[in-house]
């Protein structure tokens, strides 16, 4: 499966074209959005009616997560699916799970032999330890620690941290330690 995994927009438009572009031009199936969907700081790319179109665009073939800033987000109101905190995939490699990462994150994560991938720190990563992996896209819109910019494709077991000029920032293919495990 691919799938663009994106984090943190803030209600920060500027990026988003690259993201649709990109999402197209790697054929992708959907898009997970990880949470922080419209709070933010102000400023001229600040455009929360823009970022509400833009992930009712993809509605149909998307996954959204609350996070931290989106305590004023009723899912019931917006124009697209958001499934809470917490939100799970199981592919033939293993379980992939996503979250924003304020409630569920590497240092609290009790699922074994899954991936768990999230955002909330605006700073890309992929880490594996003997169960599991944890990645991070970092934020497509307010990068932290000295990172770009950046978003996540999957293609079924490879994945990608790209920044938006298409650089490669991290990369992993992920080989199961285990027998698959439900």
């Amino acid at each position: 499966m691919r799938l663009m995994i994106i984090s943190d927009i803030h209600g920060i438009k500027t990026n988003l074209g690259i993201i649709k572009h990109r999402y197209t031009e790697l054929n992708c199936q959907k898009l997970i959005v990880l949470g922080d969907l419209y709070a933010g700081p102000d400023c001229e790319d600040r455009d929360v009616d823009f970022v509400r179109s833009f992930l009712e665009s993809f509605k149909d073939n998307m996954i959204c997560v609350l996070g931290n800033c989106d305590i004023f987000v009723n899912p019931e109101l917006e124009p697209f699916p958001i499934e809470g905190t917490l939100a799970k995939l199981q592919t033939v490699y293993s379980n992939i799970y996503f979250t924003h990462g304020h409630i569920y994150s590497p240092k609290n994560w009790n699922n074994h032999n899954s991936i768990l991938i999230s955002g909330h720190t605006h700073a890309p990563s992929i880490f594996e330890t003997s169960t599991n992996v944890f990645i991070n896209p970092g934020s497509v819109s307010l990068p932290r620690n000295g990172s770009k910019a950046a978003y996540l494709f999957c293609n079924d077991n490879e994945f990608t941290i790209y920044d938006m000029q298409n650089n490669i920032i991290k990369h992993l293919e992920y080989t199961p330690k285990s027998t698959y495990i439900s």
